[in-house]
């Protein structure tokens, strides 16, 4: 068993993120309201994710769930979509850590395999990196995972 202290600052899961078929976005918020989450957050990512993002509260606590809706279809959850007979479904899930670069540096030295070159601008003011859904040599997790740190690199 791994000593928790090796772990590369894993705070808790920060986001399940759901692909949502464009035009179904503002349907799917008002469900999740309906089911008590509070929406908390509204932004249009562009750069290569093209996505509208909505982040839902999970009651009081850190926890959330994020719909993505893609813009174009050139984004990569519109390709999910179109993989998954149109249908939305999990895009990824996200854990937080207290620091992006050591989490980034450790990953890579273990052999997993990154996605993004480095860590990078995400949405709400954080930065993130994502990790290959063929995960190691030894496991595949099957989904993707993002790493997402609260605030930006530079400040």
């Amino acid at each position: 068993m791994t000593d928790a202290t090796q772990v590369p600052g894993f705070i808790c899961f920060d986001h399940v993120a759901i692909a949502v078929p464009p035009g179904q976005l503002d349907a799917q918020v008002e469900v999740y309201k309906t089911l008590g989450f509070t929406e908390i957050h509204r932004e249009d990512v562009l750069g290569i994710d093209q996505v509208r993002e909505v982040l839902l509260q999970v009651g009081g606590g850190p926890n959330l769930v994020q719909l993505l809706e893609p813009l174009t279809p050139d984004s990569p959850v519109a390709r999910q979509i179109e993989k998954n007979g149109g249908r939305g479904g999990m895009a990824h899930v996200a854990l937080r850590v207290a620091d992006i670069q050591a989490a980034f540096d450790d990953l890579t030295a273990k052999g997993f395999r990154i996605i993004d070159a480095a860590p990078r601008k995400g949405s709400r003011g954080t930065t993130v990196f994502f990790v290959h859904p063929r995960t190691t040599d030894a496991a595949a997790f099957g989904y993707i995972l993002e790493v997402v740190q609260e605030g930006s690199l530079d400040g």
